[in-house]
């Protein structure tokens, strides 16, 4: 069963801007290390892209109104090209006088990425068939994670033969082909609603998630799943195998790859039985919560490097054995008009709920040890794994 020609322009385009996003936050924050030696400003690159995509998540939908869906996505990217190559003339110049120019440009570009992902999930159900769906989901999610996984690897090898600055010529160049072969795209026929001013046009996907059912169970379970799963950021894994596991550095590494391993391997699974599971969407969301919080409580009471990675796995594959089906269940609870706008007020409540839970969680792992925020978070995902069990009638597709 193939996908269409347009499913495979937009999943190219997007893999190379992807790829594309993590070669210039390597050469980023590379360079922001190398020029200040100072690892907090280093920190701040992931604060900063939050929070604008935070901003451009709750304001998507104003351009939405004005735009038509398949260019606001081709002129994000080349937005981003024009980005990177106005960086690629500023970095011979960078001092430790004027690097904080550095953090206007990465906000600018994730002010793009924030408009650019609620459209991307919302033009997928228009040009796959309804009983396509999951799989290019999973498709779209294999190809997404193998990226994150090889890329951060690549780009920082490529730091070997390549300065920064050229690596940020690459990095526009990569930009430029995603948004040719984005405007290749079909224009899909997308109405906005006509709400009287901008207050109502940017409100309009947080009405349509408040009187949804189904969404609002969706928006309670990821709101505490992206709370839990903050227990996974570089800097909470890396005190838990020093502190906890008593391992070097390289098992750091070991585990982090793990788990993204497990996230494809559980695309890879969502890809292959596609069929059977499209008839199981409320069963894979429970067993995918419920495993994702067994697996993790034993991570966190694990002393062992090699349990760790297998639990690390575990997590990964669990997560989108939940994740992949439950995005068929959104994409498909609401009529096709009304998905850009109910994604932009996803990846709101998404970026907003993480960029405070990261902070909250490292607070609670000195307080409480770093054991003690992966039992919290198995807990949390036990609570989703509940609502999930009770909402069962609920998270199915409807159309």
């Amino acid at each position: 069963m193939k996908l269409n020609q347009n499913f495979n322009l937009l999943l190219t385009g997007q893999s190379l801007a992807n790829i594309g996003d993590v070669l210039y936050i390597v050469s980023i924050i590379y360079v922001i290390f190398e020029l200040t030696g100072s690892a907090t400003a280093s920190a701040f690159v992931p604060f900063t892209i939050t929070s604008s995509m935070f901003i451009s998540n709750a304001l998507t939908p104003l351009l939405m109104q004005r735009f038509n869906l398949k260019w606001l996505l081709a002129c994000s990217q080349m937005g981003k090209t024009i980005l990177l190559l106005a960086l690629a003339f500023f970095l011979p110049k960078l001092s430790l006088s004027n690097f904080y120019g550095l953090f206007l440009v990465i906000s600018l570009v994730a002010l793009l990425d924030g408009c650019a992902n609620p459209v991307t999930q919302s033009l997928i159900p228009n040009y796959v068939k309804s009983e396509q769906l999951l799989k290019a989901n999973g498709l779209t999610e294999t190809v997404t994670q193998l990226i994150q996984t090889t890329m951060w690897f690549v780009g920082s090898s490529l730091l070997i033969w390549l300065s920064a600055n050229e690596l940020v010529w690459l990095t526009a160049g990569l930009f430029l082909v995603s948004s040719l072969l984005l405007s290749f795209l079909e224009t899909v026929d997308f109405a906005p609603s006509k709400a009287h001013g901008k207050w109502q046009q940017i409100t309009q996907g947080w009405q349509t998630v408040s009187t949804s059912p189904v969404l609002k169970r969706i928006v309670w379970m990821d709101v505490l799943e992206t709370i839990a799963g903050t227990v996974w950021i570089a800097a909470i894994l890396y005190v838990f195998v020093s502190d906890a596991l008593m391992a070097g550095e390289k098992w750091w590494g070991f585990i982090n790859g793990a788990f993204f391993l497990g996230l494809i391997a559980g695309s890879l699974f969502c890809l292959r039985f596609s069929e059977w599971i499209e008839q199981r969407l409320s069963h894979f969301i429970f067993i995918g919560a419920i495993s994702s919080s067994l697996v993790t409580i034993f991570f966190g009471l694990t002393s062992l490097p090699l349990v760790a990675l297998l639990f690390s796995f575990l997590v990964g594959v669990s997560g989108q054995l939940k994740n992949i089906p439950q995005q068929t269940v959104v994409q498909t609870s609401v009529p096709k008009v009304q998905l850009p706008t109910v994604f932009t007020t996803l990846g709101a409540i998404g970026t907003g709920t993480f960029g405070i839970a990261s902070l909250l969680m490292g607070v609670l792992a000195d307080a409480f040890g770093i054991r003690g925020v992966f039992i919290l978070s198995g807990i949390l995902l036990a609570i989703v794994s509940l609502i999930a069990y009770k909402g069962r009638i609920l998270l199915r597709r409807t159309v």
